[in-house]
């Protein structure tokens, strides 16, 4: 007689990942507040995706993790409605889907940018607003739906329509470790979970425990922390040197900032809040002309110079002809920690 395993599978900590910081990050911050809208992570196979998406879900609290497959349809992910039961009974039942399932918790979805776009749009709508519209002929339910939204892909297979991108909340850019002695800290940490996964789930228990236990603090905190003029004066010149379209990567950003105070237990948001969580909200929406664009506060005024004698107007040398001097052009740095291609203006 075949006996079937049933005991849960060992999850990897999330405080044992080697190396993603910045990954952890931007975890931690849909985490916090859902309402960022999911983070889309970007990297080649085998750099820790999935592992950290199931790692987050590990840590929380009675959180659920729900893997949204690619041959998955709209009804699957959004529920139904039993309109049958309507007409006999005269109450709607309501089926739910993925999206009911994954409240308070984390929905991953590998692959993302091979998904059909009515089904990425849906999901993000859902993600960014906490709540899900299931309609069949004229009759509607509501049902809350805040869950961490983790979408991965691999640019090696596609990329995201650029309407779909700019949906994600935040993004993260992952490349292959080149430091030697950072890809022999993650194999031998690896090799230690594939030996004993409870030996390790065992060292990092307490910190795990500290971690989740900041994050609820965090969530809770939110509703406390206002923003300053200040840091939505320096939220709009971010979003401005990025060149992005619309207004959403000011409002994710600012959101973010204030999920970072809280994960740092400060009663204010900062404008290095901001600065810390800035590139994640805008790496993904920064277009090519962003760098050549002028500041967005106006120039000082330098002082008048004395008027010069009238300059030699004789026709320039053959070859010249139509030539300037030279003008000087404002440019505006912007600092980036990964090579997410950027946007087409």
């Amino acid at each position: 007689m075949s006996m079937i395993d049933t005991a849960p599978r060992a999850v990897f900590p999330f405080t044992a990942l080697v190396g993603q910081q910045a990954l952890q990050r931007a975890l931690l911050l849909v985490a916090i507040d859902p309402r960022i809208g999911g983070v889309l992570i970007s990297g080649p196979r085998g750099t820790a995706k999935s592992t950290a998406a199931r790692a987050l879900a590990a840590m929380l609290p009675r959180a659920p993790f729900v893997t949204l497959p690619l041959a998955a349809s709209l009804e699957q992910l959004v529920g139904s409605l039993s309109i049958e039961d309507a007409l006999q009974s005269g109450a709607v039942r309501l089926a739910p889907g993925m999206l009911a399932r994954a409240h308070n918790g984390v929905l991953y979805v590998d692959e993302v940018n091979l998904l059909p776009d009515a089904l990425v749009d849906s999901l993000l709508d859902v993600a960014a607003s906490g709540v899900n519209t299931v309609e069949r002929d004229g009759i509607s339910q509501q049902h809350a739906a805040r869950f961490a939204l983790v979408g991965t892909m691999n640019s090696e297979e596609g990329e995201l329509r650029p309407q779909l991108l700019d949906r994600f909340g935040l993004s993260v850019q992952l490349g292959n470790p080149l430091d030697p002695q950072q890809r022999q800290q993650i194999l031998r940490t690896r090799l230690a979970f594939d030996e004993n996964p409870q030996a390790l789930a065992q060292q990092h228990a307490a910190e795990l425990t500290r971690l989740s236990a900041t994050v609820a603090a965090a969530r809770a905190a939110l509703p406390q922390l206002a923003w300053s003029d200040e840091v939505l004066q320096h939220a709009a010149q971010l979003a401005l040197a990025a060149g992005v379209d619309g207004m959403r990567a000011d409002l994710v950003m600012l959101r973010a900032a204030r999920a970072f105070a809280a994960l740092e237990g400060r009663g204010a948001v900062t404008t290095q809040d901001l600065d810390a969580v800035a590139e994640f909200a805008l790496a993904h929406r920064r277009t090519d002309s962003a760098a050549s664009r002028p500041p967005a506060s106006p120039p000082a005024q330098t002082p008048q110079q004395p008027r010069q004698a009238p300059q030699d107007r004789s026709p320039a040398p053959e070859g010249d002809w139509g030539a300037l001097p030279p003008q000087p052009t404002a440019t505006t740095r912007v600092a980036s920690i990964g090579a997410w291609p950027a946007k087409k203006a």
